[in-house]
């Protein structure tokens, strides 16, 4: 421990502390715009300057630690100049266009102006005008980018994916695509973590919302909307609602008033994939061993990595589809037959705590249920919260609606799809029936639950020992991959998230700066699947009734064309066009 001098005050704190954290211990409040604990500590934007006692330079709070003795000055005319300063410079090279941006009012730039009583800038404005393409999951606008760096942190040292690299030199420094010719035809996984940890609107998702509006206006679609179980953990987040108020069925009411005809439940398809996936791994654990491992297929941002990184696992995947494009595929086929009407004339929508759904539902090979698509429009969170947002609804004042039958509701095994280590947990427990034909304990595979990015344990099941593992963040999956690769390891069943934390963190969830929000949703859907009456996927009613009226058994013909997939049917981006190519590169 060390003595330190913040602003009059003197602190006891750890040698390893930098001035920041010693100063937050403190009580004293400095600001960043580039710092993330544990991500990104550069010192890039120099909002966070302190002046120390000493010294002539300032120094920059996020990467400099205390000294014993050590006097600081926060807010000293020297450094308040500084600050002010070094804001106004980033400024002059941003689109201040707040208004009509994505991130108005939760913006980490804007509200450290704001806090700073900058209400002009004196440098002239030069703003970049680069900007992908707008057609694209993932979108991003130089002009507002501030060159803080945090998205290339988090996608090669969280996501192993190097999407994002400092191109050009000098005053024209800025951040682009690497490896690639423009965004589109990189191996981007569309996770949306560089979206969560941008300050800024300098990265957003493709908005689609004025899409379900156009199809709620026309007279010959009906809408359907099904919810994902992570969005209930996070919905809420925007409004101040308590987790309580911010259910499934008052989201449910406010589609209704929006106009959509029907809401369902993913938990449902979640369900459904537990059958079809399970079965699928206990049938090469029988008769194709030499198949195995069997990685889940249930994210598109894994999906679009192992394609793009790690081709020789690609037949490893399930061929299970997630459960957002069984739900379409079902809505599509069986519930049209229940209305009686043309598939055609359905438009099926999803909300998604993820961008890459944008990508999964727009797949060629995504339409086996009557050649549409079986998913028309895949929403995120914070997209059905502009559009809350946007259609003045106060939620709070809504009172909740049940969810539409068949699919109002799945098991708390389907819950728990939305925290890394559900799915696996969720197979494992109707596996244990498929085989023994008991159920065991519904908290009998406990061990794959947590926040921890690689999970390993071993179960047996009737003689049958099993080695699975569970991983969440795209580092994570590649170190697991290549410890497969080396022979260090040995799995049966590998469950991947792409997100840190499973889709409670998603790329596509509420924006909470310098805040990892996966940890703070999770426990609501485990408290959910505790408190279910109904814990087990082949107990949900309405699973039974599908394969009874419909799908016969899972893996029947029926199944396999509605339920399953080709991941080699479709390629990569950057498979398809290579600039060498083009331009003899």
């Amino acid at each position: 421990m060390v003595s330190v001098t913040i602003d009059g005050k003197t602190i006891k704190t750890s040698e390893d502390s930098t001035i920041l954290e010693a100063a937050r211990s403190a009580g004293v409040h400095i600001p960043t715009l580039c710092y993330w604990k544990g991500l990104n500590e550069i010192g890039a934007c120099r909002a966070c300057v302190v002046e120390v006692e000493g010294y002539k330079k300032l120094f920059a709070s996020c990467n400099n630690k205390v000294q014993d003795g050590m006097v600081v000055r926060t807010n000293s005319p020297k450094a308040r100049k500084a600050r002010r300063m070094n804001v106004e410079m980033i400024l002059s090279e941003h689109n201040s266009d707040c208004s009509v941006c994505v991130r108005s009012g939760n913006c980490s730039l804007q509200t450290v102006a704001n806090d700073l009583n900058i209400t002009s800038v004196p440098f002239k404005k030069n703003v970049s005008m680069d900007l992908t393409n707008t057609k694209f999951p993932l979108i991003r606008d130089g002009s507002k980018c501030i060159k803080c760096m945090r998205c290339i942190q988090v996608c090669d040292n969280i996501q192993n994916s190097c999407i994002w690299d400092v191109v050009n030199t000098g005053s024209r420094v800025t951040v682009g695509v690497e490896h690639a010719y423009d965004l589109e035809h990189s191996d981007c996984t569309l996770c949306g973590q560089c979206i969560t940890h941008c300050p800024v609107g300098a990265l957003r998702e493709r908005d689609d919302t004025e899409k379900l509006l156009e199809a709620i206006e026309d007279p010959d679609k009906t809408v359907m909307v099904q919810i994902a179980p992570a969005v209930r953990t996070a919905w809420g987040e925007s409004f101040g609602l308590s987790i309580e108020e911010a259910s499934m069925e008052r989201l449910c009411a406010i589609l209704k008033r929006i106009g959509v005809d029907y809401v369902f439940d993913t938990d449902f398809s979640a369900d459904l994939t537990i059958m079809e996936e399970g079965s699928e791994f206990l049938k090469k654990l029988t008769e194709h061993p030499g198949e195995l491992p069997l990685f889940t297929s249930c994210c598109p941002g894994w999906i679009r990595y192992c394609k793009a990184r790690w081709p020789k696992y690609v037949p490893h995947l399930s061929t299970a589809k997630s459960p957002q494009q069984m739900f379409g595929a079902v809505v599509k086929s069986y519930f049209a037959e229940i209305l009686g009407t043309d598939p055609k004339n359905l438009y099926s929508a999803s909300v998604m705590p993820c961008v890459a759904k944008k990508h999964e539902c727009a797949i060629p090979v995504m339409n086996d249920a009557c050649g549409d698509p079986d998913v028309d429009l895949a929403l995120t969170t914070r997209e059905i919260v502009r559009l809350i947002r946007s259609m003045h609804i106060d939620p709070a004042s809504i009172e909740e609606e049940p969810l539409d039958a068949p699919f109002d509701f799945g098991s708390g095994a389907g819950n728990i799809f939305g925290v890394t280590g559900g799915v696996m947990e969720a197979a494992l427990r109707t596996a244990n029936f498929l085989v023994t034909g008991q159920n065991p304990d519904p908290d009998a595979f406990k061990e794959v639950r947590g926040m921890d990015g690689w999970k390993e344990a071993s179960f047996e099941i009737q003689d049958t020992k099993l080695h699975i593992a569970v991983v969440n963040g795209l580092m994570n999956a590649d170190k697991l991959l290549r410890a497969m690769d080396e022979g260090k390891v040995y799995y049966d069943f590998v469950e991947v998230m792409a997100c840190p934390g499973g889709c409670v963190g998603g790329g596509g969830q509420p924006i909470h700066d310098q805040e990892f929000m996966a940890a703070k949703r999770a426990p609501l859907l485990y408290e959910q699947d505790r408190e279910d009456t109904l814990r087990f996927s082949h107990e949900n009613p309405s699973i039974k009734a599908i394969y009874r009226d419909y799908l016969d058994h899972p893996l029947s013909d029926k199944a396999e064309k509605l339920l399953h997939t080709d991941h080699t049917a479709w390629a990569m981006p950057k498979e398809e066009w290579r600039p060498e190519q083009e331009f003899g590169i």
